[in-house]
């Protein structure tokens, strides 16, 4: 079995300090996807580089304490060829992207930008689709030539549909859930082809995994479903068991976890 979890925690040595690491030693993944890392390569400690059974890799943002991905993997599986970016000079030092490739299966840490800050930052989240969207089809591509399976982990900064949030009548024009996004959602799953692995688990409502830290939305549970593990059909096939954590709270964002009936092989 081979167990995936995705988490924004944002900052990693945050997320540790509030008890991260300990929850990874109950669970043990195989494979961590980590966003908004928010940490410089100097500023990793040994602790942080290699906690428990784990190596690890990153793609750090150039600036300070800002974005970054990373990968912790369990050091019994094979070693990984890893890609930071997607070769676009815009986005990539933002740190938003990690490909680790095994002999057959690739596993994504991505980080997509969020546009609700401004206008200006939603139209570069556009840019990054566009660019993004090409860089998976090649994906795909693979998938279907060769049948490597692959599986994007992440913080997506949107919901899809409207169960995936729970006041969707009141972003309907809102960064995340606008009609563009949507739209770009609805292309990812019905044209290019890849699974939303937790909805084929989980169809009911109420599944979320990020709240905004203002008035009382944690505890409402009024929240979104913006983090995914999004994979070729395959894969998607030999997935046994998802859950989003809620136990405890590291970051704003729930951990994703889901179990495959996969090996990675040598």
């Amino acid at each position: 079995m081979l167990r995936i979890t995705s988490l924004n925690v944002n900052g990693l040595r945050s997320a540790f300090n509030k008890g991260l690491e300990s929850w990874l030693s109950s669970t043990r993944p195989n494979i961590v996807c980590l966003q908004e890392i928010k940490i410089s390569a100097a500023d990793v400690s040994d602790a942080l580089r290699e906690p428990l059974a784990y190596r690890s890799e990153f793609n750090h943002a150039i600036k300070k304490g800002y974005s970054g991905v990373g990968l912790y993997m369990d050091k019994a599986l094979p070693q990984a060829e890893f890609k930071h970016g997607i070769e676009n000079e815009e986005f990539d030092p933002e740190g938003r992207v990690l490909a680790a490739r095994f002999s057959n299966l690739t596993v994504v840490s991505a980080y997509l930008p969020s546009g609700s800050s401004s206008e200006e930052r939603q139209q570069a989240k556009f840019r990054f689709l566009d660019s993004f969207g090409p860089w998976i089809d090649a994906m795909m591509r693979d998938y279907r030539e060769t049948g490597h399976e692959y599986v994007i982990c992440g913080d997506w900064n949107m919901a899809h549909k409207e169960i995936d949030l729970k006041n969707w009548k009141g972003n309907l024009k809102n960064s995340g859930f606008t009609p563009e996004e949507r739209e770009w959602m609805n292309n990812l799953f019905e044209q290019r082809g890849f699974v939303d692995v937790f909805r084929l688990l989980c169809p009911d409502a109420d599944q979320y995994t990020w709240w905004s830290n203002r008035g009382q939305a944690w505890a409402k549970n009024v929240g979104w479903r913006i983090d995914y593990q999004i994979s070729t059909p395959g894969i998607a096939t030999r997935a046994k068991r998802a859950e989003i954590y809620k136990e405890q709270r590291f970051s704003d964002h729930a951990p994703l976890t889901i179990d495959y009936d996969f090996e990675i092989e040598n």
